[in-house]
């Protein structure tokens, strides 16, 4: 059964604004909420959704059963009755296996990016979720409220922020018993590890130190499952990384993951990140008229639709780009590239492989050439490290 959700946007970011979406996923127990902090920094670049669990928050209680398909459904239908269709994710444990959902049913078809906090293909074990459920249903949310206090957060963030703490308590409290039970009955039957391969969307997953639910190497080995995704762990941090880390957390989102809808915006990230901006600075100085289109042309093609893809990491996609460059004899690209490959984490060594392996397919000649004008490179490489 698909959940009705309540959502709400976040009051610095106007609904009718032309601002890409970003929805906002939350944990189990927690509200929509425990976002804001976060929301509020999001909110510069997007149009930013934060929406409840059933029987959590603004949400209405479940009327029955759901899983977390049914639960990623009802994200669609609360995206689709804003009267959008692109949007960015981020989730937070339960919230982030929906975001896992998500990118399995949609795909790129309708999501441009995905952020997995504090969350896995599957979250702890079938039974003891089970076991939780009946607790819930035998105590209520308030015999739950220990156990979250020690799951939630670092050891030092009751210190750092009581309030916070405390205010995150008391909204468990709120929280309808039977619908927290069927979250729990929902993710006891989550399970998409065997399905990671299939996401076809630029990820980031972040990971606490602190966080005794999903360990940081449980987020680690997630980003390996994941082609394309990017781990990152943040230090003295726990379960809730949304509210103890809000500026990390927004950093995440906004460093790692592609603006809805602007692949401009994206690639001249891309672009600069690989390249160097000084060398985008100086491109973008030489337009004129005439170019003013191809550059913005290879911008959002180039950098904005093929390097934001998750298929391949930037080392394989410089090896590619390099080889290309090669065969077809593009010399002063090649320069570029391979000084890119350098910046994409390739080594001296395995630029030299890669030409090598080049010269059987593109021919001796050209291989020649190249290996020259990476001897160039190299020693401006050597040179600006001794200085």
């Amino acid at each position: 059964m698909t959940p009705v959700l309540r959502g709400v946007v976040d009051p610095t970011s106007a609904p009718g604004s032309a601002a890409p979406l970003l929805v906002l996923g939350p944990s189990l127990g927690t509200t929509a909420d425990t976002w804001s902090a976060a929301a509020e920094r999001l909110s510069a670049r997007y149009r930013v959704l934060r929406w409840d669990l059933p029987g959590h928050g603004a949400s209405p209680a479940a009327a029955g059963p759901f899983s977390v398909a049914d639960l990623a459904r009802g994200v669609l239908a609360l995206v689709d009755s804003l009267g959008d269709r692109r949007f960015t994710y981020a989730g937070v444990s339960l919230g982030g296996a929906v975001g896992i959902e998500l990118a399995l049913m949609v795909g790129p078809d309708r999501l441009d990016g995905l952020a997995v906090i504090s969350s896995d293909a599957r979250i702890g074990e079938p039974d003891a979720w089970r076991e939780r459920a009946a607790q819930v249903r035998r105590q209520g949310t308030a015999g739950m409220v220990a156990g979250s206090g020690r799951r939630w957060f670092s050891p030092s963030f009751p210190t750092r922020d009581p309030d916070a703490v405390g205010i995150a308590l008391a909204d468990l409290l709120d929280v309808d018993d039977e619908s927290y039970a069927l979250c729990c009955e929902a993710l006891a039957d989550f399970d998409r590890r065997d399905d990671l391969d299939l996401l076809d969307v630029p990820a980031v997953v972040v990971a606490a130190d602190s966080d005794p639910v999903v360990t940081a190497a449980d987020g680690e080995a997630l980003a390996a499952a994941i082609p394309g995704a990017v781990a990152l762990v943040l230090a003295d941090t726990g379960h809730q990384a949304q509210l103890e880390r809000p500026d990390a957390v927004a950093a995440a989102v906004l460093d790692h993951l592609p603006q809805t809808g602007d692949r401009y915006g994206a690639g001249l990230a891309v672009r600069g990140a690989v390249l160097g901006e000084d060398y985008v600075e100086a491109s973008f100085a030489a337009i004129t008229p005439e170019t003013a289109d191809f550059q913005r042309f290879i911008t959002e093609t180039a950098w904005g639709s093929v390097w934001t893809r998750p298929g391949l990491d930037r080392r394989m996609r410089s090896a590619v780009t390099i080889s290309s460059l090669v065969t077809g004899g593009h010399w002063h690209e090649l320069e570029l590239h391979l000084r890119a490959g350098l910046t994409n984490g390739l080594s001296r060594e395995e630029l030299a492989e890669i030409l090598l392996h080049t010269s059987i397919y593109a021919g001796v000649p050209a291989a020649n050439t190249a290996f020259g004008r990476l001897k160039r490179v190299l020693a401006e490489h050597d040179d600006t490290d001794e200085t």
